[in-house]
């Protein structure tokens, strides 16, 4: 540690401890305070009352690694040039989350899952874990069995309580893990990713969760898979191919549900026992929580499971709360903000400058109720794709997986190809692609995204709004790295709506 980071820790010993809790593929509506009507996550819920959920949180790309790289970064995946999970080798920007709180005295540590370009040894301390259990060997014998067990399912629905106890279950493991490293801490203040590969697939669930939602609970689905066959294309072209590799699967989409729904449930129960020790500790008062997702699930919807094909609310639109000291509780925004503005709203938090690169706005100012300009946060911007032509049904794409049996990646050459761009401003969403293709939905009547308005003469204003919408933010999210000799003009806190041209 540098002489200049100890004076800083020094001077700041009440600075806030930060934990980012983070699930993996979870839509932002299955919750109660979201409108869904089973109780599947109080806690969570029950944070965002007393602190601040936001009812627009979008990601920048319903993709694992790009959605984790840009929420570190602040970029949008298009200028990380993290555009697929194969691709964290390719990051490119300045300071990120951990050099900006290493630089502020902060303690980094991960419990969970990564799917970044981050390594182990960039953290103080690491417990990391996949969706098929423990990164490396685990002490318990019963806990390797389940990761064994997990493996076999092939990220598929277990239509039975699963086999093994709570405690073998990774979020259980995972908050074991947070609760140890944080007992050990020697030094404040300290960050925490409490990072849950769940509810992500395999979908399985133990009791009491498995029976606390049960299949004829579960509320009907927004679109069956008639929609994915009447969209067409990719969304086609996707239906089939689960179908051909796992027959009759949809039949089973109120258990896939219910799985969720369970899912969901235990972690929260374990994000309430985590955040009950820092209470315990008396670590609570001066600790900031930020609950988030990188991306949805079809949870069923259109026939679909996992994620992978196009930009609807469901895999676009994530949970995002925060609570802690500073923060105003009680507050439900419906400002359009993005998994980019976190690591600007952090910098702000910890009284550092948002590094030159940057492109997310900071939220600190609403969040602690001053003032902030709400035309900053009219719409928000998306991407998909990692580039070049769309494969076609007919195309015979090289896949990374086998033609026969059961396995396949809902992420491949077809589903992922090419380049789709989306806005979403008030009720409308706008996509578009690198062909001039575009589709334009209105959410209010249509929140399944199935009647395509873009050649609707009577929509021809609200198009040209969006499309105009779209041009600014492809020109606002330009990379503007790597600097020369010019020193360019900075928005404060990025907020380009408080400056105007001469």
């Amino acid at each position: 540690m540098s002489r200049e980071t100890k004076d800083w820790h020094a001077e700041n010993k009440d600075a806030l401890n930060i934990v980012l809790i983070m699930t993996d593929q979870q839509r932002a509506d299955f919750t109660r305070a979201a409108g869904f009507p089973l109780d599947t996550m109080p806690f969570v819920d029950a944070l965002g009352t007393g602190g601040a959920r936001f009812d627009r949180a979008y990601t920048p790309m319903p993709t694992c690694a790009p959605a984790r790289t840009s929420l570190l970064t602040g970029r949008f995946p298009k200028a990380t040039r993290v555009r697929e999970n194969g691709g964290t080798g390719n990051v490119f920007g300045p300071a990120d989350l951990v050099d900006t709180l290493r630089s502020r005295g902060y303690s980094v540590n991960l419990a969970g899952k990564n799917h970044t370009y981050l390594k182990p040894d960039d953290f103080d301390v690491a417990s990391v874990y996949w969706h098929i259990g423990a990164w490396g060997s685990t002490q318990m014998p019963k806990e390797r069995e389940m990761d064994r067990w997990l493996d076999r399912l092939d990220h598929g629905v277990h239509p039975e309580p699963t086999p093994f106890p709570l405690e073998c279950q990774l979020p259980y493991r995972i908050v074991r893990d947070a609760i140890d490293c944080v007992d050990r801490l020697d030094q404040r203040p300290f960050f925490l990713w409490l990072s849950f590969p769940e509810p992500h697939s395999p979908y399985q669930v133990p009791e009491p969760y498995f029976s606390l939602f049960p299949e004829e609970a579960m509320p009907e689905r927004i679109a069956g898979p008639e929609a994915a066959e009447a969209k067409g294309g990719k969304w086609r072209w996707e239906r089939r191919l689960i179908e051909r590799k796992r027959p009759g699967y949809d039949e089973h989409w109120r258990r896939y549900r219910a799985n969720y729904c369970g899912m969901l449930r235990l972690i929260d129960d374990q994000i309430r026992r985590f955040v009950d020790h820092l209470a315990a500790r008396g670590l609570l008062e001066n600790t900031l929580l930020i609950f988030v997702s990188d991306h949805g699930d079809y949870v069923g919807d259109f026939g679909l499971q996992r994620k992978g094909v196009g930009l609807p609310e469901c895999l676009v639109r994530v949970p995002f709360v925060v609570a802690g000291p500073g923060v105003v509780g009680g507050v439900v925004r419906d400002d359009f903000v993005s998994l980019v503005d976190l690591m600007p709203t952090l910098c702000e938090a910890m009284g550092a400058p948002i590094p030159y690169g940057v492109q997310g706005r900071s939220l600190w100012p609403m969040l602690t109720g001053q003032d902030y300009p709400r035309e900053e946060f009219r719409s928000v911007y998306a991407e998909l794709g990692f580039g070049g032509m769309h494969y076609a049904e007919d195309d015979d794409p090289p896949l990374h997986f086998a033609k026969d049996g059961p396995t396949f990646d809902e992420l491949n050459s077809v589903t992922q190809s090419g380049n789709l761009k989306m806005v979403r401003k008030g009720n409308w969403k706008l996509l578009y692609d690198m062909m001039g293709h575009g589709e334009l939905y209105d959410l209010e009547r249509d929140p399944a995204e199935l009647t395509d308005r873009f050649a609707d003469p009577a929509c021809r204003e609200v198009r040209l709004e969006l499309v105009e919408e779209l041009l600014t933010w492809t020109i606002r999210t330009e990379d503007d790295l790597p600097g020369g000799r010019y020193i360019p003009k900075r928005a404060d806190r990025n907020w380009h709506a408080t400056h105007h041209s001469d």
